[in-house]
């Protein structure tokens, strides 16, 4: 700490190293605002391990910094969470509802014009990388890390940011590779490899009373494989928790032996303690899915689970060309399931 003090206040350009070695690592916060609003260049060229447990809800964190630069090499540069511990007692507390913190590992609060890259994080206790409260931030070459069946281990989690890029990464995860969540607003996310794990979601939405719309999310040029999902959009019922996520583009994405390839779901309900009678108050619109390809697992190819009191409008679904792994029993063309309502939707060259 004494040494990033030195160099957050450093009147000029400043490097604050982590050389090669392992070392462990308690919780730890690099805070600003450093000196004439310039952050140190952060290299981490050694692996940082955390406890095995940890009862804050982040173990590396930096907050209210600008023009920040975070970046490791290639095999060098790792984060290890050391989760298992805590995906254990997850799995048995989340059917009770009393499951503690599940610690993100590397989380930036309060950050803009920030750069991180190539840095590699395994076996989080929780969300692997978070971005809360961002501005103008560039993720790339990441490699994430962690085994199918952990919980809540989300590669890169996304909340009331602004113009978000996430590029060129591998992500292996227990749960959602990407998410993006409440107050979203120009997200990019393109050329990542997805899977095991739960594909890339915008979402959950309408958990919490005045949530931030989401606006302005591109998925691009991705690769999803073995995963339970494949594009997702997932919103929670309940019509009194209002909100909107508009201009929602999914295209040019290959799939492979994906459950759920493209999902709309507004009666997420993981644990079974809400009333998926209710409708969802979040409201969709304006969302296209296009060149779609590769191969699913499931019964249904496209499955739109629409709010019945705030209808999806404006969906549109082109060039999707989907195979079931397992052909149908019958003739039927399309595996196409929906329920709810749906304004101007519309289906175009297409087949599944």
């Amino acid at each position: 700490m004494g040494a990033w003090e030195d160099a957050c206040a450093y009147r000029g350009s400043s490097t604050f190293l982590i050389p090669e070695g392992s070392f462990f690592l308690a919780q730890v916060l690099f805070s600003g605002p450093c000196f004439g609003d310039l952050s140190p260049k952060v290299i981490i060229l050694g692996t940082l391990i955390a406890p095995t447990t940890l009862t804050a809800d982040v173990w590396i964190y930096f907050k209210s910094l600008r023009q920040l630069t975070i970046t490791g090499n290639i095999g060098s540069g790792i984060l290890d969470g050391q989760g298992a511990e805590t995906w254990l007692y997850g799995f048995n507390c989340r059917h009770r509802l009393s499951c503690g913190i599940f610690t993100t590992s590397l989380k930036l609060s309060d950050v803009s014009n920030a750069t991180v890259s190539n840095i590699s994080l395994v076996n989080s206790k929780g969300f692997h990388v978070a971005l809360n409260g961002c501005d103008n931030i560039h993720l790339s070459g990441f490699k994430i890390t962690a085994p199918w069946n952990s919980q809540n281990t989300d590669g890169i989690h996304i909340s009331q940011s602004t113009n978000i890029n996430i590029t060129a990464s591998d992500i292996s995860v227990g749960d959602d590779c990407v998410s993006i969540g409440p107050g979203s607003i120009n997200v990019s996310v393109s050329n990542v490899i997805c899977g095991p794990g739960h594909g890339i979601s915008v979402g959950s939405l309408g958990r919490y009373r005045e949530e931030k719309d989401v606006m302005g999310i591109r998925v691009e040029n991705c690769t999803i494989k073995d995963t339970q999902n494949g594009v997702r959009v997932k919103t929670w019922p309940g019509e009194d928790h209002a909100s909107k996520a508009t201009n929602l583009t999914f295209q040019n994405i290959v799939m492979f032996n994906v459950s759920n390839p493209i999902i709309i779901d507004q009666q997420y309900c993981p644990n079974h303690f809400c009333d998926i009678k209710e409708s969802s108050g979040v409201k969709l619109s304006n969302i296209n899915i296009k060149n779609i390809s590769g191969t699913y697992n499931s019964e249904f190819a496209v499955n739109l689970q629409c709010s019945s009191a705030m209808p999806c409008e404006n969906v549109q679904l082109s060039y999707i060309n989907l195979t079931a792994i397992e052909p149908p029993e019958t003739d039927d063309i399309g595996r196409f399931n929906c329920k709810g309502s749906l304004n101007n939707f519309s289906i175009l060259n297409s087949t599944f």
